[in-house]
């Protein structure tokens, strides 16, 4: 096993090769990163979140159908153009920046085998260093981004960490749930565990917490080692939850209870709930939008 040199969180895997069938017929011909919660495409909250945690290399790792996700990150020069010749420099702006501040690479999983199987796709961009992993479907909106306390983790300790969030004991069987034991050490104020088993959505009676992993993580290089040597599982899926453990169990891993709500915008409730909660804090039009609200009298 490789020992890691302690380098700085840069580079952040996407994986969005899904289908996207829970949102059909949606996402038959557009991809679910790219459906949009007020204004903007789930996958550029995603990027954004990068951005402010201080990563400026974004892999995304795609499927076929998934073009138009390399095309909203890609420069557009035409659109930008016609925006300026009507007076519309704002826009043209806004149009511009939103791959600039980032480099990104795309690599192709050709088989949907899973999410480890996603990550194991992005070593060879990803190379020899630490990297954050965010679900394009997961939106965790806020002032400090959960990617950016789990990179703090890594800068203070060396250790990987993946960030869980507590739920409601009688809805363990929609998560994957952590077991841990506290972490004495740094300053996190008990939100800091290490991890020693993780269950994919156990009954209330079975789990062994009521800690759900939230769809962000910073892994060390070594991960990949243990994607490589992971048995596929049910459906053939090769599962990171599988090569985590082996992780946790060989070296370390911890469980960060970060700061932060989290929208699972992959499910169709969630996406309502984001859509209206974003809707409500845009300060264009959130004003109004709440005043439309009451007068529903719901």
């Amino acid at each position: 096993m490789m020992k890691h040199t302690h380098k700085r969180v840069r580079k952040a895997v996407l994986p969005a090769a899904g289908l996207g069938t829970r949102f059909l017929p949606a996402t038959k011909a557009q991809p679910k990163e790219m459906l949009t919660v007020v204004d903007k495409p789930l996958i550029q909250y995603v990027v954004e979140e990068c951005v402010a945690s201080g990563i400026d290399n974004i892999i995304v790792v795609t499927g076929r159908g998934k073009d138009a996700i390399e095309d909203h990150f890609d420069s557009s020069p035409e659109l930008e153009r016609f925006l300026e010749s009507k007076g519309k420099k704002d826009q043209a702006e806004l149009v511009r920046s939103i791959g600039r501040s980032v480099k990104f690479s795309y690599t192709r999983q050709k088989e949907p085998l899973g999410l480890g199987h996603a990550v194991l796709t992005a070593r060879e961009l990803v190379g020899d260093e630490p990297f954050a992993v965010l679900l394009g479907d997961v939106i965790i909106p806020g002032p400090r981004p959960a990617t950016r306390q789990l990179v703090e983790v890594w800068e203070k300790t060396g250790v990987g960490a993946i960030a869980v969030e507590e739920v409601p004991h009688e809805k363990t069987s929609l998560y994957g749930i952590v077991d841990c034991a506290p972490e004495k050490r740094g300053s996190w104020d008990g939100k800091l565990l290490r991890i020693k088993g993780m269950v994919e959505k156990p009954s209330p009676k079975d789990a062994p917490s009521n800690l759900a992993v939230t769809g962000r993580y910073v892994l060390p290089p070594e991960v990949f080692e243990f994607l490589e040597k992971t048995k596929p599982g049910r459906g053939g899926e090769i599962q990171l939850t599988d090569a985590l453990l082996a992780l946790a169990n060989e070296m370390s891993l911890y469980a960060l209870i970060y700061e932060g709500k989290s929208y699972d915008a992959g499910d169709k409730l969630g996406f309502l709930k984001a859509t209206v909660e974003f809707g409500l804090g845009n300060p264009e039009f959130g004003k109004e939008f709440r005043d439309y609200l009451k007068d529903l009298k719901l």
